[in-house]
């Protein structure tokens, strides 16, 4: 018995070929060019449908606070030392309703697995924690949220950090993340990261090696680590726009030192096109790190969010589509494979570096789903094909018109 079917779909790696999606108990039940029921459908009329995207980094608890922060240098030093001073006047209510207004916008762009950082510190304490636990339980109807807990401001050089760190650990944050450039001893910040992952049994996600000076990495200790400690497969870092400074041949290098190690990496490139290269005044260079060469070496990689209208990136709809054609404007990559390529790094990718079961649309994987308004998935990326609907565990979650033209009538 089927409690609603999806008909003439069209899936990621089957060219023209259209299926019938049938759902049942929230999962999807059965996949054929033709299912014969008459349980309730809907026809997707030959448009694209993959599964939800998938956000690998995001700050929830630091979103919507422009109004509150001054952007004069657009500089990464200038953005943490504003949103440091914003903090003081964070509420767990404040924090809870920024959250939800960004998060919202996300479900209705198609996003239904998120890794939200969230920092924590002296200065914030757990607030930003139990606000965004709460967002959580009150959205889980829509997307699966992970909570990854860090120090942004340093660790080792931040009294009282480490305490905070380890409760919310003890309370249910789901990884940990580190941020080793704001401290004064980046490998001693990696080490206790690693020490406190090996102890709750987290995966870990790193902030690393944020600028465009490449002849220094602390990729290469977390690399080591990660050997060290056999978390192959468990550990992600994100920004590393080092690499974008890098000659071609040292990246396919670095790229199999990754891919050995197995350490994920996330490209946010609204961000590090904002701000990487502020020292420049002609041939800015764009900052954004090559995942999809570094896919090429058999690295899994991503594309996310990162911040949302706050000095680290004054911009922001929540749209992956927008974020993997901004991604492919900048890594020049236009070719249909390329673009195809782009829509993997916000779905199959990132759901491998979350370590998600039961991705994809496949017989018994839960029915989370989305129509796109394209048939085709170089053509999603090419035109930023915009969700026309959702369904989360086969229930519909979120629905968006098409555009209609109104000519004029003669």
């Amino acid at each position: 018995m089927l409690d609603f079917i999806l008909r003439k779909a069209r899936l990621v790696g089957y060219g023209e070929t259209t299926f019938d999606i049938g759902v049942a108990n929230g999962k999807i039940a059965e996949i054929a060019p033709t299912i014969s029921s008459d349980a309730p459908h809907e026809n997707a009329d030959g448009r694209l449908v993959t599964p939800g995207f998938v956000d690998t980094h995001i700050h929830l608890d630091k979103s919507c606070i422009l109004d509150r922060c001054t952007l004069s240098e657009g500089t990464l030093q200038e953005a943490i030392a504003q949103v440091a001073a914003a903090k003081s006047g964070f509420t767990e209510d404040d924090i809870y309703a920024r959250g939800r207004r960004t998060l919202e916008k996300a479900i209705v762009q198609g996003t239904m697995r998120m890794r939200t950082h969230v920092e924590v510190d002296p200065r914030v304490g757990l607030k930003g924690f139990n606000a965004v636990r709460r967002l959580k339980r009150d959205y889980a109807w829509a997307i699966d949220l992970q909570i990854c807990v860090f120090p942004q401001e340093g660790l080792l050089n931040d009294p009282g950090t480490d305490e905070l760190l380890i409760a919310a650990c003890e309370q249910g944050a789901d990884l940990i993340g580190g941020c080793p450039y704001t401290d004064t001893n980046p490998h001693g910040h990696i080490a206790r990261i690693f020490d406190i992952a090996r102890h709750f049994d987290l995966d870990i996600d790193f902030h690393l090696d944020f600028d465009l000076d490449a002849s220094w990495m602390d990729l290469h200790e977390v690399c080591r680590q990660t050997e060290a400690h056999r978390y192959g497969g468990r550990v992600a870092v994100g920004h590393v726009t080092k690499i974008s400074a890098l000659p071609s041949a040292q990246v396919s290098s670095l790229a199999q030192r990754l891919a050995d190690a197995g350490v994920a990496v996330t490209a946010l490139p609204s961000t590090d096109l904002f701000l990487m290269g502020r020292t420049h005044d002609h041939n800015v260079p764009r900052g954004v790190t090559p995942v999809h060469t570094l896919m090429q070496h058999g690295v899994t990689c991503s594309l996310a969010t990162n911040n949302v209208l706050n000095p680290f990136t004054p911009f922001g709809d929540c749209s992956l589509i927008r974020m993997a054609n901004l991604y492919a404007n900048i890594a020049q990559a236009g070719a249909p494979h390329q673009l195809a390529a782009c829509l993997d790094l916000v779905t199959r990718q990132p759901a491998r570096l979350m370590n998600l079961e039961n991705y994809g649309v496949a017989v018994g994987n839960p029915a989370d789903l989305v129509l796109l308004d394209c048939r085709d998935p170089a053509m999603a990326i090419a035109e930023i094909s915009y969700p026309l609907v959702g369904f989360k565990g086969g229930r519909r979650s979120f629905t968006r018109s098409a555009p209609v033209l109104n000519p004029p009538v003669s």
